[in-house]
């Protein structure tokens, strides 16, 4: 799954990869997280388009968001079947510009953080489908969630399941909702070749969300684990003792 992300690359690049019109100048990011406006490419009358939407997908026909689970992933299995994604699939494929993401792993009882990237560093697109939520008001939100397919062998150290990427040679094919249905595109969701991408520990700071700078894609070493685990450990809380010590004795004599 994917419920954190990074996108680093200077924005001439990521434009120049994806191929939108927009020129936009945003700040780079290093830990994105679900209900947070991301970065969005979209096909509009055969010309890619650059938009921020609501990383959490809310169906057209959702009445009150409040009742409604918090949607970031979709898994690429069932996307055909869902009532949620049914839709989406067909007319509403997008791609989301990454340069990596967040994993956890339980190690030694505790759940630590991994940034997972390709190895050629390259940027990711990472596969989409977007839904436009209009309220009773009027008021319309963009929306998206990635979509997740099976690990393969050695990304399942990590976890079971694995954001979908598209490569850049199949932007068009997974963009292009008029000239190809869902069937024409379901040989894309599949989780990267073996060997595709590299990981390594990083902090566990990137498990605040409020944390977001360049610190926390430092791969992870003795003395920083040192240092986590030392502010980790609470505090040795000292025992009390009854006095046993005769009322004439003052307490000089106990160490407490």
């Amino acid at each position: 799954m994917c419920g954190r992300f990074v996108i680093t690359s200077p924005p001439a690049a990521i434009r120049q990869i994806f191929g939108y019109e927009e020129q936009p100048n945003f700040p780079p990011r290093h830990n994105i997280a679900p209900t947070q406006p991301i970065p969005v490419v979209f096909l509009d009358q055969d010309v890619r388009h650059f938009r921020l939407m609501r990383w959490g997908f809310m169906p057209a026909w959702v009445k009150d968001p409040r009742s409604f689970t918090l949607v970031i992933n979709a898994r690429s299995e069932s996307v055909r079947e869902k009532p949620a994604f049914k839709n989406a699939i067909r007319r509403r494929r997008v791609i989301v510009p990454a340069d990596g993401y967040y994993e956890w792993q339980v190690i030694d009882g505790r759940k630590r953080p991994f940034f997972i990237h390709r190895a050629d560093r390259a940027p990711i697109g990472f596969a989409a489908l977007a839904e436009t939520w209009m309220g009773p008001n009027g008021e319309e939100v963009d929306t998206v969630a990635l979509m997740t397919a099976a690990a393969s062998a050695d990304l399942a150290t990590l976890h079971h399941r694995v954001p979908v990427t598209i490569r850049p040679d199949d932007f068009s094919l997974w963009l292009d909702c008029r000239a190809h249905d869902a069937d024409d595109v379901m040989h894309l969701m599949v989780a990267p070749r073996e060997g595709e991408f590299a990981w390594y520990e990083v902090s566990t700071r990137v498990n605040a969300v409020a944390n977001d700078d360049e610190q926390l894609l430092l791969p992870m070493t003795e003395e920083m684990r040192a240092a986590e685990d030392a502010q980790r450990k609470p505090a040795k809380k000292v025992a009390s003792r009854k006095n046993t010590t005769s009322p004439a004795d003052d307490g000089q004599g106990s160490l407490f």
